[in-house]
């Protein structure tokens, strides 16, 4: 897990406009580059003006970027979120699970977070079974923009089995 870099936008942009990625994201279609920019510019801009954001999740042995996770308060957030998106070809790797552990546990040491959401597409069956991974269970449904959410959350620090990193 580290910061974003402006060359980060070609893997980037590979990752986001996968099909099944934007679906699974409750995107009907994959984003055009300059919108993947703008995703890209507001999740490193996040850090600059909260303090906290998502990283990129860099494969350790290749140093390819394999996706981003990480924490998200915009103002029109019910609540601190954990989040992650991860591109199709790392799927099942283990990659979202152990980043959103590292962020909860960044989330209560460093921000003395008490509690965690993660805000899901009803449809996005992986992301739910990463928010489980976490311990996290349904607690209701935001609407955010246009999208109907499902709100997974659970307390901090993260007491689930397999929750320590």
């Amino acid at each position: 897990m580290r910061g974003w870099r402006d060359d980060d936008f070609e893997a980037y942009t590979a990752i986001a406009q996968d099909p099944l990625v934007a679906e699974s994201l409750g995107k009907p279609e994959p984003p055009k580059p300059a919108e993947v920019w703008r995703d890209m510019a507001f999740l490193s801009g996040h850090w600059g003006l909260k303090g906290f954001g998502h990283w990129v999740l860099e494969e350790r042995e290749t140093g390819a970027v394999v996706g981003h996770a990480g924490l998200l308060r915009p103002p029109d957030w019910p609540d601190l979120e954990v989040g992650w998106t991860v591109g199709r070809e790392h799927w099942g790797k283990g990659y979202a699970p152990e980043a959103g552990r590292a962020a909860c546990e960044w989330a209560h040491e460093r921000l003395e977070a008490r509690h965690i959401v993660s805000l899901i597409h009803p449809d996005n069956v992986r992301s739910q079974r990463v928010a489980e991974k976490l311990g996290e269970t349904v607690e209701g449904r935001f609407q955010l923009r246009q999208f109907n959410l499902l709100v997974y959350g659970t307390d901090l620090p993260l007491s689930a089995p397999g929750a320590q990193a």
